[in-house]
């Protein structure tokens, strides 16, 4: 890692020194940069002396200290001011709109989030007409310009800026993702005939929710200050609050401005062709075009809808897919070294399902080629009510008479290769970023700043431990307390232990998310782990994963925050405060919105189908893990159980990187370091679900940006690249947003497009349909 000497409050200009190894690992193994006094310019200049290489060219981006000194600004006002009325207005009021919303997305059957850039451009938006509109020293109008006192200047001090925007966002987002805990209770309500109390369900929310915050704060010295914490799926969301707030009227930046207005506008546009209007174009396979009858051909060809193929060569110009918010990492901004090895193991996922089909193991051509659900053996749906007695306890005289459950072979091999990442994370983490973390602890508590963003946060009042361990303590007394009055069936020492779990593996899943764009999922590990410390009990093991599980997810999400407060130079302080409101604002909303669909819906999140416009996929899918772990966990994994091979192939994922390590220090000139073992191993079960055709066009775009334009057109990746993804992604969102409100049958009825030669009867890409 690059040192970092002492910076003033506005760097300016840079000089170049070795790199250390953690600054190879992100990008290429080549000198990087390490800011030592002040970088002249911005990111929307054309030349900057930081930029460029010793031939007198713009050089590419290729390490950490590159991404923090080039691709973000570091300026900053320390006198702009946060808490605004305006930032607790739209805070708040977006918050609950984004609560709600969410909420009921969770029970679509299209699996809709409110996204955080969506939520950014929202606020955008009002932020300025709030600007315009409310009175106060800083209004543009005269008339409306007076009363310059304290409570006025609260009101409207001037221009909408950076700081509100980035807390009314953090704000926003915190509330708009939905709990976990709202699966628990779905769960409950649906399948268990259970109401939790109010103030129960409402303290296990908020309780469930805050814990983690208090676990990340703990952490933040090693996985938010140094440099090397790059979080590569904040760089779009950083770079346009830098291009709507920073460089205001020079003509490089309203350039960029003009760029990304035009880039999202657009994208709205062509949604609604493949979205609505076209739907073949979500995923065009001149395979099945060739051959519509053949059953082989849809499995490895289709996938231009839910649970068809794989979409091999499949071109999909639907960027809901194409893009982040389609479930791919996203092209425009994941690092090359993360994306070759998802491709990679992507390669590896599709051999597999199709030989595993094909040898008909694990009995998997009785079952669909892709599904999530349960089956008995003959290919139905598996009754899971009827292997529990009336404490929803396993029965084991029941399950005797019915037998054990089934998954789908493809559903078998995503359990495998997700136990895999987990083991493979620990030990990546140990032999690639060991030595650096335990160095930049060693760092921080000497008071050695080594990042430039860091450094400038310093004028700012940092949040105290103390009030991270309130937070936490406070978190822990409601959940003790709610388990044993909320009837979890889980005992004392299990919700310890299941804090534990997060705790341990927190620093080694935000290192792989934080360098490589990567999250490790340790939900399956925390499900296993809670049957067999209490067998038996689905209740018990959905509160254990709550706690093991949820608890590092929410640690995770505060420390992005953190990550981001420290790009845009948002106070911590005012992180930590958005970030606390947003989540009980969203805890009691969620809570209610459940209760009102659940009361209104109950017979439709039921169905298998569900309808046009309700979905209890996601309860159900949440369900299923509760059944097949809590309740059968020792029956189906055990050692010689029919699907032993899972919690086994944890075992085996520790030792995948080893081979690769050893490989680079044999020859480093074969890039064995590239490789990211985590993802190569999670990826053999990347296809097993939803619509794939997206995976060659994304993989093309990954190549062109990450290694065209970041190798040889430096300038216009520095410039647009993040922008772009930005504009695409945020038109995209939107888009969906009004569709499903419009025609999606958000507001209550589905308005189909009559059916023409791009959007056919059938799978849209004409490929046989199998189920």
């Amino acid at each position: 890692m690059a040192s970092l000497q002492d910076l003033p409050s506005v760097p300016r200009d840079v000089e170049r020194t070795k790199s250390s190894s953690l600054d190879e690992k992100y990008g290429e193994k080549t000198d990087s940069v390490s800011v030592v006094n002040h970088v002249t310019g911005d990111v929307y200049d054309d030349v900057r002396d930081i930029d460029l290489g010793e031939d007198g060219k713009e050089r590419p981006i290729e390490t950490d200290v590159d991404i923090a000194t080039r691709l973000i600004s570091l300026e900053d006002d320390p006198t702009l001011p946060v808490f605004t009325f305006r930032m607790w207005f739209l805070g708040l009021g977006l918050s609950c709109f984004g609560a709600v919303l969410g909420q009921i997305f969770y029970f679509r059957p299209q699996t809709v989030f409110v996204s955080q850039l969506f939520l950014q451009i929202i606020a955008y938006i009002l932020g300025r007409v709030l600007e315009e509109v409310i009175p106060g020293p800083g209004n543009p109008h005269e008339q409306l310009r007076y009363g310059n006192n304290a409570f006025w200047r609260f009101m409207n001090h001037g221009q909408f800026n950076i700081k509100e925007h980035v807390a009314i966002t953090i704000f926003s987002t915190t509330a708009a993702e939905s709990a976990l805990a709202i699966s628990i209770f779905a769960a409950d309500s649906l399948y268990y005939n259970i109401s939790p109390n109010v103030g129960v369900g409402i303290f296990t929310l908020i309780g469930s929710q805050l814990i983690g915050y208090g676990l990340g704060g703990f952490m933040r010295s090693f996985l938010v200050y140094p440099t090397y914490i790059v979080f590569p799926n904040l760089l779009p969301t950083v770079q346009l609050f830098d291009a709507l707030h920073r460089g205001k009227g020079i003509f490089a930046q309203i350039k960029r401005v003009k760029f990304f207005w035009f880039i999202f506008i657009g994208i709205f546009v062509w949604e609604w062709f493949p979205e609505y209007i076209a739907p073949t174009l979500t995923g065009i396979s001149i395979f099945c075009l060739a051959n519509q009858h053949s059953a082989w051909f849809t499995r490895i060809f289709g996938g231009a809808a839910g649970n068809e193929g794989l979409g091999m060569f499949a071109l999909s110009l639907d960027w809901n897919y194409v893009g982040s918010g389609g479930g791919s990492m996203g092209a425009l901004f994941t690092p090359i070294s993360t994306q070759l090895s998802l491709y990679v193991g992507t390669a590896i996922c599709i051999i597999t399902f199709c030989a595993t089909y094909a040898a008909n193991t694990w009995s998997a051509q009785n079952f669909p080629f892709l599904s999530q659900a349960l089956f008995f053996e003959n290919g139905t749906l598996y009754d899971q009510l009827s292997i529990l007695d009336d404490d929803l306890r396993l029965d084991e005289a029941k399950l005797d008479a019915v037998g054990l459950p089934w998954f789908a072979a493809s559903q078998v091999l995503t359990k495998i290769g997700s136990n895999m990442a987990i083991g493979a994370t620990i030990t990546h983490v140990f032999i690639w970023y060991g030595k650096d973390i335990i160095e930049v602890i060693k760092r921080e508590r000497r008071g050695e700043s080594v990042d430039p963003h860091r450094q400038l946060m310093k004028v700012y009042p940092e949040v105290p431990m103390w009030w991270y361990g309130i937070v936490f303590l406070g978190s822990f007394a409601m959940a003790m307390a709610t388990i044993y009055t909320g009837d979890s069936q889980l005992p004392w020492w299990g919700l310890i232990v299941a804090l534990i779990i997060s705790t341990i593996f927190l620093p080694f899943v935000v290192t792989v998310y934080a360098i490589t764009g990567f999250v490790p999922d340790i939900q399956s590990l925390v499900q296993m782990l809670g049957a067999c410390m209490i067998p038996g009990s689905p209740q018990a093991n959905m509160y254990f994963t709550l706690y093991g599980y949820n608890t590092l997810s929410q640690a995770r999400g505060i420390i992005r925050d953190l990550k981001m407060g420290q790009y845009t130079k948002l106070p911590p302080r005012a992180t930590f405060t958005v970030q606390a409101v947003g989540a009980v604002v969203g805890g009691l909303l969620n809570y209610i919105i459940m209760k009102v669909i659940i009361d209104a819906q109950h017979d439709i999140l039921l169905d298998v189908q569900g309808s046009n416009v309700w979905s209890g996929q996601q309860v159900q899918s949440f369900n299923s893990d509760a059944i097949t772990w809590g309740a059968l966990g020792n029956h189906l994994y055990a050692p010689t159980g029919r699907y032993g091979i899972i919690p086994f192939s944890i075992l085996i994922g520790l030792a995948v990187p080893i081979p690769f390590w050893l490989l680079h220090k044999w020859n480093p000139h074969i890039k064995a370091d590239k490789v990211v073992t985590p993802i190569l191993c999670w990826t053999l079960g990347y296809l097993s679900v939803g619509i794939n055709s997206s995976v060659f066009t994304t993989f093309c775009m990954a190549l062109f940006s990450q290694y065209y334009l970041r190798r040889y057109r430096p300038r216009w990746f520095r410039k647009y690249n993040f922008l772009l993804s930005a504009a695409l992604d945020g038109g995209t969102q939107v888009m969906v947003f009004v569709y499903t409100f419009a025609v999606g049958g958000g507001s209550g009825t589905v308005r189909n497009f009559p059916f023409w030669a791009l959007n056919p009867k059938g799978n849209p890409d004409y490929c046989l349909r199998l189920t």
